[in-house]
């Protein structure tokens, strides 16, 4: 494992100061509500970031799909990382507005239903400087080709001179802490009944990404996949254990790379 680089030690410093200041809930938009850990209010050295963005053709945060399966899924998801590793987290999320100066204080944040957001220039230039400081991004739970051209043409405002290219079995993201060769889709809790693990004509899983000139992966993309609603739905007795067990490890890896290149 490589040492933590200087941008993302002082990212981490930050969210270690921030998470002194408090956990703050969305404002009234969540989507599938849990309850509120006793220890919410920890000092933790690590928060778990989920973006707010405006969304595709109307540029209105409230009940926008970046909250889809917000908090439950967040919040499942954080017990599991408090079990599978030795890192500080706290026990719930804090969400953050792409516009606000406070994105900087995190090394990690996660956007799900990107193929319904719109950043505008501004907005995709301060996504920028965040990865390019050290943070590190991860998109979930968007399906087919329509919903990736409405990702791609927001994403082209945070790195119009970068390539979306596919992660190779070799990149260290997969190895960091648990061995991820054999991946293969996530399905969304639709696939209890459907029986089927795609949906608007994602077939294909792709694990995408974007890297830094130093080589550092910055953006990890999940195409045709909902890990979201596999921590989610991981109490679920019906939702297949297989899938819950690799959303959370892929999320975890994600996480332990993020602070550790």
């Amino acid at each position: 494992m490589r040492g933590t680089s200087v941008c993302t030690a002082a990212v981490l410093l930050a969210t270690v100061l921030f998470a002194q200041r408090g956990f703050r809930r969305g404002f009234g938009e969540e989507d599938n509500p849990a309850p509120l850990p006793a220890d919410a209010t920890e000092k933790t050295e690590y928060v778990f970031a989920r973006l707010r963005y405006p969304n595709f053709r109307g540029g209105n945060y409230r009940r926008a799909s970046w909250s889809t399966d917000y908090p439950k899924a967040d919040r499942q998801f954080l017990q599991g990382v408090r079990r599978l590793t030795r890192t500080h987290v706290r026990s719930v999320e804090q969400v953050v507005d792409v516009d606000s100066d406070e994105i900087y204080r995190y090394p990690w944040v996660y956007a799900v239903e990107v193929g319904h957001w719109e950043l505008s220039r501004a907005q995709g230039a301060r996504l920028r400087e965040y990865l390019d400081r050290g943070g590190f991004l991860m998109v979930d739970d968007f399906h087919g080709t329509y919903e990736w051209d409405v990702f791609e043409e927001s994403f082209r405002r945070v790195f119009p001179d970068r390539p979306i290219v596919e992660l190779e079995n070799s990149d260290s993201v997969f190895h960091v802490l648990y061995e991820l060769d054999e991946r293969f889709q996530v399905p969304g809790v639709h696939t209890i009944w459907s029986g089927r693990t795609h949906e608007k004509g994602g077939v294909d899983p792709r694990w995408r990404g974007v890297y830094d000139q130093k080589g550092r992966l910055v953006v990890a993309i999940c195409h045709n996949m909902d890990l979201g609603d596999a921590w989610e739905w991981a109490d679920e007795p019906r939702y297949p254990e297989r899938y819950a067990s690799l959303a959370y490890r892929i999320g975890v890896n994600y996480i332990i790379y993020s602070m550790t290149h």
